[in-house]
């Protein structure tokens, strides 16, 4: 568990602000996964492949390198990162 303490010298009340700021990266990390998705959902179509499957492959050297390999891969660790972020940021309380 991680507890951070914000202060400042203002008068404005700080918990509502950092309460919607959460609110909006939460939103915003929702849209990126969902573009992140529908990239993925692509790369699956296009080559009939699920990105599990391409992961493995690619690992294991089954499948050369190109420019879409690449993208994908770089999709895949992107949606994950986002994923990430997502799950600490709903787990979060601001008291």
């Amino acid at each position: 568990m991680q507890q951070v303490t914000v202060i400042a010298e203002t008068s404005v009340a700080l918990k509502p602000l950092i309460e919607s700021a959460v609110r909006s990266e939460l939103r915003m990390l929702e849209m990126g996964l969902e573009r992140t998705r529908q990239r993925l959902r692509d790369f699956e179509t296009q080559y009939g492949l699920g990105s599990d499957e391409f992961v493995r492959r690619y690992e294991d050297g089954e499948l050369s390198e190109s420019l879409d390999f690449i993208e994908w891969t770089g999709e895949i660790q992107t949606y994950e990162l986002l994923l990430e972020r997502q799950e600490a940021l709903q787990g979060a309380h601001v008291s």
